[in-house]
């Protein structure tokens, strides 16, 4: 069975799959040795990791920080390719042909603009990037889980508008579909009824996190928490700094993994 295959076969398990967003290699492989049978990247995380906002990585950073994940660790990865690195559908192509090129199984494509003139884009627009993706990573060698933004920018009704897009984005050949941004339980459970395919949530983002069971009872197959990790490490390492400068003490020291152990760890 090809990876991706085996990829989104985690997907149809009794509980949702809980993919934790990794931010270089060396999160990942932690990730890994918990035992997470499989990662996502985030593109919040990596660019914070480089002291940009998010949104600011290049399509090459985004790819080598990619690379540099999937080396690490023996387990599938699916990418956070943001919206693609390009105005038009064949930058998207290009973009997930060489994701896949690097070892991916999958990736997140947004259907919403990045940067001046943010917005989502049309329908017809992200069903165009969408097939392009497609059309590079054939069905069976790329798991394609398209972002439906509609409640992120505050669409006038983001459920309805999510449940259309996402209609058109499976016969567009998504995989699974991701919504972010939706908290309320009963919208959740819309979302994952209308939906004929994986509906993917992302928790930590709105500041309702119910937790594992209960989005299952909802219908979700999988549960990624994006730049949250890489968020929650660096709360870390700031209060571990105001630690030392206003106090004096270094009892963050006493939580840390111990050198040795990650002397072991990190060799191959």
């Amino acid at each position: 069975m090809h990876p991706a295959q085996r990829f989104l076969a985690m997907h149809h398990g009794p509980a949702p799959l809980v993919l934790p967003n990794a931010w270089d290699a060396g999160s990942a492989r932690v990730l890994e040795q918990v035992g997470f049978p499989a990662l996502a990247t985030t593109s919040a995380g990596v660019a914070f990791s480089l002291a940009r906002p998010d949104g600011s990585l290049t399509r090459a950073e985004a790819l080598e920080h990619a690379a540099q994940i999937i080396a690490a660790v023996d387990c599938p990865v699916t990418v956070d390719l943001e919206a693609g690195y390009g105005e038009h559908a064949a930058d998207v192509a290009a973009t997930v042909s060489a994701a896949a090129a690097a070892g991916a199984v999958g990736a997140n494509i947004e259907d919403a603009r990045p940067g001046p003139g943010a917005g989502l884009f049309t329908p017809d627009a992200a069903v165009a990037r969408l097939e392009a993706a497609r059309d590079a990573a054939p069905a069976g060698t790329f798991v394609l889980n398209a972002r439906i933004d509609s409640y992120l920018v505050q669409a006038d009704d983001p459920l309805a508008d999510s449940v259309a897009r996402a209609e058109r984005y499976v016969a567009a050949g998504a995989d699974c579909i991701f919504v972010p941004g939706v908290d309320d339980a009963e919208d959740i459970r819309s979302l994952a009824s209308a939906i004929d395919a994986p509906l993917n949530i992302v928790a930590g983002l709105t500041g309702a996190s119910p937790d594992v069971a209960a989005l299952g009872a909802l219908g979700v197959a999988r549960i990624s928490v994006g730049g949250s990790l890489a968020r929650a490490a660096l709360a870390y390492v700031e209060r571990a700094g105001r630690e030392m400068l206003e106090h004096g003490t270094f009892g963050f020291t006493s939580e840390t993994i111990p050198h040795g152990d990650l002397q072991r760890r990190f060799a191959r």
